[in-house]
């Protein structure tokens, strides 16, 4: 019985890890909802590196990486925009407004349901996840790097994430010399 479980358990994590949508690839539009009430949509960036981390308002992972991205965004200039989105349960606009001021966080968040957020990033409902989720768009608007489910330190590294946004800043065709670092996002443990 055990072997039974431990095989069904493989099956699933590997049948999880072929589900995930494959990068590069095109950017699905993602509307989410700023504090003032007001529609962000992710199209309206196109023509920028754009970084989407999806957080819950109330982890500390997801409060040091949007401190980082803060970070970044300004070193990087107006070329780079970053889009928080916020999804747990009962997020609403004093949420994230309180999100947004206590942790110092200098690029728009909005909120979205968790079903909008998990159908974007293409989870399978088997899989278990965890947060901050965050993609890496290009700016022809092509997905080039994606958190695991299980997560992807590299896209939670400073480093990494400076190195990868500088190369598509001056990349003109992002979603070719991209596709190494995306690769990366699409190991298993």
């Amino acid at each position: 019985m055990r072997i039974l479980a431990s095989t069904a358990a493989l099956l699933a994590m590997t049948v999880s890890a072929f589900a995930m949508p494959p990068v590069p690839r095109k950017s699905a539009e993602l509307t989410v909802t700023d504090a003032g009430g007001k529609p962000i949509l992710l199209s309206s960036l196109k023509g920028k590196v754009v970084i989407v981390p999806f957080m819950f308002t109330t982890c500390p992972h997801c409060q040091t990486e949007a401190k980082m991205l803060t970070k970044l965004q300004r070193e990087m200039g107006p070329g780079v925009a970053v889009l928080g989105v916020a999804f747990n349960d009962g997020v609403n606009a004093a949420s994230v407004t309180q999100f947004v001021r206590e942790f110092g966080v200098g690029f728009p968040v909005g909120y979205a349901t968790r079903d909008t957020v998990v159908g974007w990033l293409g989870l399978s409902v088997m899989d278990r996840w965890v947060v901050p989720q965050v993609a890496v768009i290009d700016k022809k608007g092509n997905v080039v790097a994606q958190s695991l489910p299980t997560g992807s330190p590299e896209l939670q590294d400073e480093n990494n994430l400076r190195a990868m946004i500088a190369k598509l800043l001056k990349d003109p065709a992002a979603t070719t010399s991209a596709a190494p670092a995306a690769k990366t996002t699409a190991k298993t443990n």
